[in-house]
């Protein structure tokens, strides 16, 4: 019985490691051939997302490592909202309000050129 559990849960596990290899490929692909483009849009919110791994052992000691990840909604002209995972040396400069020019290419973020109002 442990032999045909260990070995479903082997084949599970590979399983999801493709799909999740396909989904990532699939997405990259798409964004390539998306048009680069480039809006009007205004800075709706920020947020980040920070993930915990543990590595080592018990014997060798337990390290634990985060990272994080950080996003932006922009809202477009015609309303709709998009959220872009954007790196963190522009994260701190983006405020929320912000109103520019938003590039990007499918999920890819390129840049946002704020707009100066006086």
């Amino acid at each position: 019985m442990f032999e045909m559990m260990f070995g479903l849960v082997f084949v599970l596990v590979i399983g999801v490691i493709l799909v999740r290899l396909f989904q990532g490929v699939s997405q990259w692909n798409r964004n390539n051939h998306a048009p680069v483009l480039t809006v009007d849009a205004t800075i709706v919110t920020k947020r980040t997302q920070v993930s915990h791994h543990q590595t080592g052992t018990a014997e060798s000691g337990m390290h634990m490592h985060s990272a994080t990840t950080y996003f932006a909604t922009f809202q477009v002209e015609s309303g709709d909202r998009i959220e872009l995972q954007i790196p963190n040396s522009e994260f701190g400069m983006l405020v929320e309000g912000d109103r520019g020019r938003l590039t990007f290419q499918g999920t890819r973020y390129q840049g946002f050129q704020r707009r100066m109002e006086i």
